[in-house]
């Protein structure tokens, strides 16, 4: 009987368990895109951008470094084709290689986009990556999707679906 009464327990335990599990997942968690620029992966800040997404909370789902091609650059920034930064956006994203990144947490695109900073790294609050790292408006360290759309447009650009690992 008391056997009974305990693997009773332990089923209604990982039941609930089972539900809590389910209900914290469905809320806000996604996944977003991040692309450390060529200027902070020339001064070397790998490292030092990743550990603040990680401590932020973000999980690394993909990673890749590679060089963009004119193509992929264009095709990539093509929402910006007839701004007057585009070209020059283009031939800054070719100008060395890049570190792409899926980042999976709870509610992902805000916090990636406040860590990253305002794209003016003048105006950027202390402590973000643009406040640290970047140049200028045009060699501003990162780039982050904007929106859930953006961010699934985005990961599929770079990564096929067997390259991201939810974790």
């Amino acid at each position: 009987m008391l056997r009974s009464i305990s693997l009773l327990l332990l089923i209604i335990i990982a039941s609930i368990g089972a539900v809590h599990a389910v209900d914290s997942t469905s809320t806000t968690r996604e996944q977003t895109l991040s692309i450390i620029k060529p200027d902070a992966v020339a001064g070397n800040h790998i490292g030092e951008i990743i550990a603040l997404f990680e401590k932020n909370g973000l999980r690394i789902d993909a990673l890749s470094m590679k060089q963009l091609t004119k193509q992929q650059a264009e095709d990539f920034y093509a929402v910006h084709r007839d701004r007057p930064f585009y070209k020059g956006l283009v031939d800054f994203m070719i100008s060395g290689p890049v570190v792409i990144l899926v980042l999976d947490g709870e509610n992902a695109i805000a916090k990636n986009r406040e860590i990253m900073g305002a794209t003016d790294p003048m105006k950027a609050e202390k402590g973000t990556i643009r406040s640290n790292f970047a140049k200028s408006m045009g060699e501003n360290a990162v780039h982050g999707s904007d929106s859930k759309e953006a961010a699934k447009t985005e990961i599929q650009f770079f990564f096929k679906p067997d390259q991201v690992f939810i974790r």
